[in-house]
């Protein structure tokens, strides 16, 4: 080893300092939104310039890149992803990178066009979908996003007659829209689609969030022990613990508040602009925009090797051990969760 080389730096595989090896890829491809939800949009968001954003053409060589250093999944979030034009192609191009490792390519949505392009995105390849979905009620769906709730039902329809696999996500907050997690697994369960619950985070675009806020784990298993036989499944490398109702139906609980599963972590996130993060959480991140722009124009990844691999090694143990630090000005909407 050279005297300037560090241990992380030398390292062939995505891993920190507390052995996790990284997997999972998440890129928001852009911070805007149509829907207005309380845990991720601020109230008056000012959106990144255009200009600014990588190009899918930069992504696809950060992509490459990334494959190559061990990750297998990659999951393109927003924002809205399907706001940005473009996205379709750019799935359609990720398939390349299967030749080398690439195994899974998956979109969070909020469904709202999904009816739009769910034929598109089955043909450009990609494997599956996270919807989110925070209430059935449609006053109350209204309230929490500022959008109608019927085009994303529609969403959710193309996407099973195509054929696309997803699972709803369900963010709750306490005194909003607890009264739906009975509501919320019944109708999943009727339609046998996947459903996880998730303990809202303190990722809102206002920062007003409070742990009185937080509808836990424990909390939505009360809710639901009066009408389900319930039994814990094992947790794998997931951050939702599933649970067995009825041993007919099962359910995901994504409790970061009350049970963090930062020990398994094997996820990295890019935003739009270029910056990474080595956690949801994360008080900093790396800008690697101006050292991507110089790989690409001299076809050497040495010096994005050297800001990205310590940047990871160092990700700190989890999010209990960093929820005390200063408040970041960074949140859902420009992470993609």
């Amino acid at each position: 080893m050279m005297k300037h080389e560090s241990p992380e730096t030398m390292l062939p595989i995505l891993q920190d300092q507390y052995g996790r090896i990284k997997r999972k890829l998440r890129i928001s491809v852009t911070d805007r939104c149509n829907f207005k939800c309380v845990y991720c949009m601020p109230e008056h968001p000012e959106w990144m310039k255009k200009q600014d954003l990588l190009s899918f053409e930069a992504l696809l060589v950060f992509c490459q890149y990334m494959v190559k250093q061990g990750i297998e999944n990659i999951r393109i979030t927003g924002g809205e992803p399907l706001m940005r034009k473009g996205v379709v192609h750019f799935i359609r191009d990720l398939q390349s990178l299967r030749a080398i490792g690439l195994k899974r390519i998956s979109i969070t949505t909020n469904g709202h066009y999904l009816a739009k392009y769910a034929e598109q995105l089955k043909q450009a390849g990609l494997d599956d979908l996270n919807i989110s979905l925070d209430s059935l009620d449609a006053d109350q769906f209204k309230q929490l996003t500022k959008k109608d709730l019927a085009p994303v039902l529609s969403g959710i329809q193309a996407a099973q007659r195509v054929g696309l696999p997803f699972k709803i996500n369900c963010v709750l907050i306490k005194g909003q829209n607890e009264d739906q997690i009975l509501p919320m697994v019944n109708w999943a369960k009727q339609q046998n689609i996947p459903l996880r619950f998730i303990e809202f985070m303190p990722l809102d675009g206002d920062q007003h969030w409070t742990d009185q806020a937080v509808v836990s784990e424990a909390d939505i298993l009360a809710q639901l022990q009066p009408h389900y036989d319930i039994h814990v499944l094992q947790q794998q490398h997931e951050p939702a613990r599933q649970y067995r109702l009825d041993d007919q139906y099962t359910i995901g609980i994504i409790s970061t508040i009350t049970h963090s599963f930062c020990g398994d972590c094997d996820r990295i996130r890019l935003t739009a602009q270029g910056e990474l993060y080595n956690c949801l959480f994360a008080q900093q991140g790396l800008n690697i925009k101006p050292y991507l722009q110089r790989a690409i124009k001299e076809k050497m990844f040495q010096q994005l090797d050297q800001q990205i691999k310590p940047y990871i090694w160092h990700k700190a143990k989890g999010y209990h051990a960093i929820q005390n630090q200063h408040v970041r000005k960074i949140s859902m909407h420009m992470l993609g969760g």
